[in-house]
């Protein structure tokens, strides 16, 4: 519960900072997601932090993509087709990325496999906060 809690605080912090002391919400997040998507013509979008195309952790992946370009390497991504061993190589790449290009990601794998919505919140919004600092800088 404990760890939980600091996790929790610093997902919120992040979101206070994305939002300028302003409450930032699951609706600002997926929007921002899906516009950022849109702008980097990716073909994935979400609905909400339960949709089930985050399994596949295709929307993270695409989204990785379009903050840091040429961050991901296609080869290591399975669109189609996808079984449970695909979705779980996909989601511990799309971490590993996340990492990777400074988002402080500390969902698991399976939270994305299992769309976890809270941990898949915090996924999202970290990087939210990394793509955004590039628009700052």
């Amino acid at each position: 519960a404990l760890v939980w809690q600091l996790m929790r605080r610093y997902t919120v912090k992040v979101l206070s900072d994305l939002g300028e002391g302003e409450k930032v919400n699951d609706e600002l997040i997926v929007n921002w997601v899906n516009t950022a998507l849109k702008e980097g013509k990716k073909e994935t979008a979400i609905t909400s932090f339960k949709d089930k195309l985050i399994s596949t952790s295709l929307p993270v992946i695409d989204l990785i993509d379009t903050i840091a370009p040429n961050a991901i390497k296609e080869e290591m991504v399975k669109r189609e087709n996808l079984s449970d061993e695909d979705k779980l190589n996909n989601a511990k790449y799309a971490i590993s990325v996340s990492r990777k290009i400074g988002a402080q990601v500390y969902a698991l794998p399976d939270d994305l496999v299992e769309v976890k919505p809270k941990m898949v919140m915090t996924v999202f919004a970290c990087l939210m906060g990394r793509g955004l600092k590039n628009v700052k800088a």
